[in-house]
């Protein structure tokens, strides 16, 4: 991740929860709840970088003004969604997009046609970096990084890297996303 996300730069991931048992296994974590919601990574639950005033106006911004495209895309939205993306791994993304027809089920392992992170001030470059090729390596193929604060973003492909404009325009989808608009929503 460039500076301008930013981001501090430590040691990858967060560290997990303690855990009174050990490991815990994945229909276990399915099956509780946790406030606020947790990521599962072989067999340990992981806090998530939760977000601030900022985060949450883009995060609902976003789910509303691709809510609103939804039929016209032929979309599914989502946020904070238990995604599995690797056999132990159940990462949440702030939103996501499906192309219909979507997922069956409560959980999909299918992933999603795009995933959003956006940025929270505890966020680690390094774990952003990591998750992000750890998303792509799973099946994900786009991947939109946003700084709340700023609005610079970066989306990632198997294509490699943008430094993402004012507006994101996901291949292969009619998905075109102008952050101005989404933010004046």
């Amino acid at each position: 991740m460039p500076d301008t996300a930013g981001l501090r730069g430590t040691e990858a991931f967060q560290p997990p929860l303690p855990s009174l048992h050990g490991l815990i296994s994945v229909e276990e974590y399915l099956k509780t709840s946790y406030s606020p919601d947790r990521e599962y990574r072989d067999g340990l639950v992981l806090e998530r970088n939760v977000g601030d005033k900022e985060h949450s106006r883009l995060q609902a911004r976003l789910a509303h003004y691709l809510g609103q495209r939804r039929k016209q895309w032929n979309i599914e939205v989502y946020t904070e969604l238990k995604v599995q993306v690797e056999a132990k791994w159940f990462p949440l993304p702030d939103v996501c997009v499906y192309m219909l027809p979507d997922f069956e089920g409560h959980y999909p392992s299918k992933p999603p046609d795009l995933w959003v992170e956006i940025l929270s001030p505890s966020d680690i470059a390094q774990d952003v970096v990591e998750k992000t090729r750890r998303l792509l390596a799973g099946g994900v193929p786009h991947v939109w990084i946003i700084n709340p604060a700023t609005l610079t973003n970066e989306f990632h492909s198997a294509a490699g890297i943008q430094q993402s404009s004012d507006i994101l325009v996901v291949p292969g989808t009619p998905i075109k996303i102008n952050l101005s608009d989404v933010m004046a929503e």
